[in-house]
């Protein structure tokens, strides 16, 4: 089976996890899937992650998944870019998502980044998913 879009694959993955509860998942690595990652752990949804590397050449990150008194902390996980159809916003019209409480994870000319690290960098750029 191939995978088309790895972002999507990697948030199906941490929320069939979090519904299982389950400790960690694991999936496939790249830079993209690293840095929104590294986004989710700055933010506080998930506990951390790790790089593992594996024979051939491959290599994937082990996720830690965070719960808090027995309850999921990400509540909801939607990818809003698509291979076939991307979302592209300026900062000036990025919309806050769940009034507030919710993040964005952009991809921006600066890397990938946080809705609220995008407005203080006054950049925008591609809307990859957003997370309560």
């Amino acid at each position: 089976m191939s995978m088309n879009y790895r972002l999507a694959d990697m948030l199906a993955l941490i929320r069939n996890g979090q519904q299982a509860r389950l400790a960690k998942v694991r999936c496939h690595a790249s830079k993209l899937l690293g840095n929104v990652l590294e986004v989710l752990k700055n933010e506080g949804y998930i506990a951390g992650y790790e790089h593992v590397s594996l024979d051939n050449n491959k290599a994937e990150f082990e996720i830690e998944l965070k719960y808090h008194e027995g309850e999921s902390v990400i509540k909801k996980l939607v990818c809003i870019s698509k291979p076939g159809r991307r979302v592209y916003c300026e900062i000036s019209r990025l919309p806050k998502f769940f009034n507030g409480l919710g993040i964005a994870i952009l991809s921006t000319s600066k890397g990938v980044m946080s809705d609220f690290e995008a407005r203080q960098a006054n950049v925008g750029g591609e809307i990859l998913c957003s997370v309560f």
